[in-house]
C-alpha cells in the first residue's frame, strides 16, 4: 500500500490576463514542487510561460493523472521529458482546429523532471497538435487529433549527476540502467547532442477512445574514454471503453449520472486495454549498460476497468504483463505480472 500521489494544486489569475499555478506534492515524507509558473495571456493564439511545469513533448505525458486511464503511464513516457524550467510560447489556432507550444527548457532527462540546472546545456522544444475536423466534417472524425512534438540540445553529465536515465515498467521496477559506480572511470555519462522525435495521435467517437505515439530518443554517451551514439525507441497503443455510454476524451470521462444507491445512479464504468514496448539501442550493451543486469526490450500487454462514482472519485484496477528480452549474452529475466489499484479524490 502506498499514498502514490498526494497532491495540493493552488491555481488562480491576477489581472483577468497572468494565469498562476503551484503544484505541491507530499507523497513519500517529502515536499515536491510540481509546477510553480506563471502564464500571460495576449490572446488564444499567444500565451508565453515561465517557470516550471510539463515540457510539450509526451502525449501521455501531458495527460493529467487525474484522467489517465491507466494507474502508471505506458512505455514511451520513459523517454520524454516530465517537468522542466524554461519558458514557451504556446497557444491556440483556428479557434482549437491547431495547438502549438515552442520553448527553452534546462533540459530534463528521458522520463525525469529537471531537479536544477547543473550544466551550460539547453534544450529546444517543440509541438505542434492539429484537430483538422473539430468544427465541421464526418462525425467519426471530430475527435480525431495528430501533432509531433520533439527536442534539441546538449547536455553533459558527470560522475556524481550522470544525466541519463533508467527505464521502469509499470509495477516500477527498473529493468535498464546504464553502468555507474560514483567513479569517473565506472560512469556512463551524457556527453554530447540529445535530439527527441514523439509522433503522437488521438481519436474518440462516442464512447470509445484511442491514444497512439511513437518516441525516438537519441543521445550521446560517454564511458571510459569511448563515445557512442544511442538510439532508443517506445511506442503505446492504448484504447478506452465507456460501458455506461459516456463519450471518451483526451481529459477523461464524466459520469452522466453520479453513483447513488438511492437513485439507482452507477456512475460510470470505463474498460481500457493498451500495448506497449521499448527497445534500447544495441550499442549500449555491454560497454555503457551491464547485460547481465540491464534488458535490451520491454514489451507489455495490459488491460482494466475505472469506476467513476461521480466527478470527484474513480476507483481503478489495471493488471499488465511485461516480457523482457535480453542483451547479447545476457541473463534472461522472467515476466512481470502487476496488478496495481488505485483510489482517488480530487476536487
Amino acid at each position: 500500500f502506498q499514498p502514490r500521489r498526494v497532491r495540493a494544486d493552488l491555481t488562480g489569475t491576477l489581472w483577468s490576463s497572468y494565469d498562476f499555478r503551484a503544484h505541491v506534492d507530499f507523497a513519500g515524507n517529502r515536499v515536491d514542487l510540481l509546477d510553480a509558473y506563471l502564464d500571460a495571456r495576449f490572446s488564444p493564439a499567444l500565451r508565453l510561460r515561465a517557470g516550471r511545469f510539463k515540457a510539450p513533448v509526451g502525449l501521455e505525458r501531458l495527460q493529467t493523472p487525474l484522467t489517465m486511464p491507466f494507474t502508471e503511464n505506458a512505455l514511451p513516457t520513459s523517454l520524454v521529458p516530465n517537468r522542466d524550467a524554461g519558458v514557451q510560447l504556446h497557444g491556440a489556432l483556428g479557434g482549437g482546429l491547431a495547438d502549438y507550444a515552442l520553448g527553452v527548457f534546462n533540459g530534463a532527462v528521458d522520463g525525469g523532471s529537471e531537479e536544477g540546472d547543473a550544466s551550460d546545456g539547453k534544450d529546444v522544444a517543440a509541438r505542434v497538435f492539429l484537430r483538422p475536423f473539430r468544427r465541421g466534417g464526418p462525425a467519426a472524425l471530430r475527435g480525431l487529433g495528430v501533432g509531433v512534438a520533439g527536442t534539441l540540445g546538449r547536455q553533459a553529465g558527470t560522475a556524481a549527476a550522470p544525466n541519463l536515465p533508467a527505464f521502469r515498467t509499470s509495477g516500477r521496477d527498473v529493468f535498464f540502467r546504464y553502468r555507474s559506480d560514483g567513479t569517473t572511470a565506472g560512469t556512463a555519462i551524457a556527453a554530447g547532442e540529445r535530439v527527441r522525435l514523439a509522433p503522437q495521435a488521438y481519436w474518440s467517437w462516442g464512447p470509445v477512445g484511442v491514444l497512439g505515439e511513437y518516441v525516438v530518443s537519441r543521445q550521446e554517451v560517454q564511458f571510459a574514454g569511448a563515445a557512442r551514439t544511442l538510439t532508443h525507441t517506445a511506442w503505446n497503443i492504448t484504447g478506452a471503453l465507456a460501458l455506461t455510454g459516456e463519450a471518451a476524451a483526451y481529459q477523461g470521462i464524466v459520469p452522466r449520472r453520479r453513483f447513488d444507491r438511492s437513485a439507482g445512479g452507477p456512475g460510470a464504468i470505463e474498460l481500457v486495454g493498451r500495448a506497449n514496448g521499448l527497445a534500447v539501442d544495441p550499442a549500449a550493451f555491454p560497454l555503457l549498460a551491464d547485460p547481465a543486469r540491464s534488458m535490451r526490450r520491454a514489451t507489455a500487454l495490459g488491460a482494466g476497468v475505472n469506476w467513476y462514482l461521480n466527478r470527484n472519485v474513480r476507483l481503478m484496477l489495471s493488471w499488465e504483463r511485461t516480457r523482457f528480452t535480453a542483451a547479447s549474452g545476457g541473463a534472461a529475466r522472467p515476466a512481470e505480472q502487476s496488478v496495481v489499484s488505485r483510489f482517488q479524490v480530487a476536487f
